[in-house]
């Protein structure tokens, strides 16, 4: 993975970001619009990832559009990340849009590194994965949820499930009493993705500087 980074290393909240070469044309103004919308300072990681559907999912699935699959690589994509994440003096938070906010979600599952998890238009519609989530313990405390208000009136039809399954995360998660929030941002998918992740990242920010963070270990 290529790594990009913007603002000072000794900083305490480090946000770490899963992006591809669309998403790094925007960095830069993400970067800004997160600093606008919070008086916390950061250090901010962009990652890119060498194959999206590969790198980002947590198991094989087949195609949903086109014709490349799901190849199952999440795994060994947090790996990488949590080299990162080596210093329990720091405060971590990731975030992603599309599957990369999937990936941060199925993340939350797997450690309790991450205080807070910046999921904008997340790919929630992924084959099983709110069953998943229903069936393990979250080790986040702080989750911003978001999606645009057309995205579920997709013409695929597994992509269309993605409103459904998103009220039945949201819901899930509020029974657990985790500190969530879901937002419905105007526009479809590709509407204002860097203004989306700049409020996601915000939120969990603000929010975890007023709730303390304990580790499963």
């Amino acid at each position: 993975m290529e790594k990009y980074e913007y603002g000072k290393s000794e900083t305490s909240i480090v946000l770490i970001q899963m992006v591809d070469g669309h998403d790094l044309e925007q960095i830069e103004n993400e970067v800004a619009l997160i600093r606008d919308q919070t008086s916390e300072d950061f250090r901010f990681i962009a990652l890119r990832t060498n194959n999206w559907n590969h790198d980002l999912s947590p198991w094989k699935a087949p195609a949903v559009f086109g014709k490349e699959g799901f190849g199952g690589g999440a795994e060994d994509t947090l790996n990488e990340v949590l080299k990162l994440c080596s210093d329990n003096s720091k405060t971590y938070y990731i975030g992603g849009y599309s599957l990369a906010g999937l990936f941060a979600l199925w993340a939350a599952f797997q450690t309790d590194i991450f205080q807070g998890i910046a999921a904008a238009s997340p790919s929630i519609w992924f084959p099983g994965f709110v069953d998943y989530m229903k069936e393990h313990e979250i080790g986040s405390d702080i989750v911003y949820l978001s999606l645009g208000d057309k995205e579920e009136r997709a013409r695929n039809p597994v992509m269309a499930t993605v409103g459904d399954k998103m009220r039945e995360a949201y819901r899930w998660m509020e029974e657990r009493d985790i500190k969530c929030t879901l937002e419905w941002n105007p526009g479809n998918h590709f509407k204002d993705v860097e203004l989306r992740m700049a409020k996601a990242f915000a939120w969990v920010v603000k929010r975890g500087s007023l709730v303390p963070f304990v580790r499963w270990n």
